[in-house]
């Protein structure tokens, strides 16, 4: 417990914005170097393998990020100053992800000296989660190789998120004719955008999940216009869509291509939903602890992972990117006890 807490502390005094993170990555590498455990490292991700490796067991990624966002505007204290009070830590990222981060390092430490574990362990420190950044965990599964199961640290008071929908954001475009806006000339580009994001609203794709609930649409930018007097001929505006397991992101920006009007262009396909079978062992472990399991609506680092994963650690996803961050310890210490109890004996067949 002691190691959690004073690691966690460390790493909040330390800022640690995504594509900044190398002081942190520098702690988590000094941090195994002192306790002799070989490092391995790509830009600012490190990660570690237990001690007893043998090949041919399952191998099991414990994983979270050491990334932050930028403090909230709304803070009332130092977001890098390491706070206890009350049993309460305060700081930057103490929530998300640290917690953990530092807890999913702990239990590496828990497991790494036995000689007989059913499977294999790697733990990684990854960079760039909060912007899904192609310098994070993506860029080092080729070397961490192949995975039976992934157990990705956020804050989810503990319970298991077996699912997580995808993410795809359009950018679109909606073209029409400049003119006189005194004079009946022009195609307002405004009102072509208007009407197709009437039909974003609106529509409803045709597979729900059970889990994950309906593909989820959001209009959040929209830009138009140079002056008072001209009719617009170009509006852009964004489409946020949170996808569930039955539309790959290429499949859901072909059916909102031939929805509208405008031209739309994908930023990227790479944050496809994930999942895991009710029927896998660790989701099974998970409910004969009495752990609930949801749907997540949020995306992380399992977005990226292309085997079975859940994502679980202790705190509260309602405290992140909040001001005046914080984490219980209280929540440390049944973090740390959950996922030992989870990979206790777990059987990967």
């Amino acid at each position: 417990m002691e190691i959690q807490i004073n690691l966690l502390k460390s790493l909040i005094a330390i800022p640690s914005l995504s594509r900044e993170e190398q002081a942190a990555a520098q702690l988590i590498r000094q941090f195994f170097a002192d306790s002799k455990v070989t490092v391995n490292t790509k830009m600012n991700n490190t990660w570690v393998k237990n001690q007893f490796w043998k090949e041919g067991l399952p191998v099991i990624l414990l994983n979270s990020h050491i990334d932050t966002v930028k403090a909230a505007s709304g803070y009332s204290r130092d977001p890098f100053s390491p706070d206890v009070e009350d049993g309460i830590l305060y700081g930057l990222g103490s929530n998300d992800a640290g917690g953990s981060l530092v807890t999913l390092l702990a239990v590496f430490m828990h497991f790494n000296p036995m000689e007989n574990l059913p499977f294999n362990l790697i733990y990684a420190a990854t960079a760039e989660e909060e912007i899904s950044g192609l310098n994070g965990l993506a860029s080092i599964l080729e070397e961490i190789g192949s995975l039976d199961l992934a157990i990705v640290g956020e804050p989810t008071q503990m319970q298991m998120a077996i699912a997580e929908k995808g993410l795809i954001v359009l950018d679109c475009t909606a073209h029409g004719k400049s003119g006189h806006a005194a004079r009946d000339e022009g195609e307002n580009a405004i009102y072509k955008a208007i009407a197709d994001i009437d039909k974003i609203r609106n529509y409803r794709f045709e597979k729900t999940s059970l889990i994950l609930g309906e593909v989820k649409m959001s209009v959040t930018e929209i830009n138009a216009g140079t002056q008072h007097n001209v009719v617009p001929d170009s509006c852009t505006f964004v489409i946020d869509v949170r996808t569930n397991e039955h539309y790959s992101n290429q499949q859901a920006y072909k059916i909102i291509n031939e929805l509208i009007d405008s031209e739309v262009v994908p930023r990227s396909f790479r944050l496809n939903s994930s999942g895991i079978a009710l029927s896998h062992p660790i989701v099974q472990r998970g409910i004969s602890l009495g752990l609930g399991y949801y749907g997540s609506p949020t995306t992380s680092d399992q977005a990226v992972i292309p085997y079975p994963s859940i994502k679980i650690g202790p705190g509260d996803s309602a405290r992140s990117h909040t001001a005046d961050e914080y984490i219980l310890i209280s929540e440390l210490e049944e973090g740390f006890r959950i996922y030992v109890d989870l990979l206790t004996d777990l059987v990967l067949s």
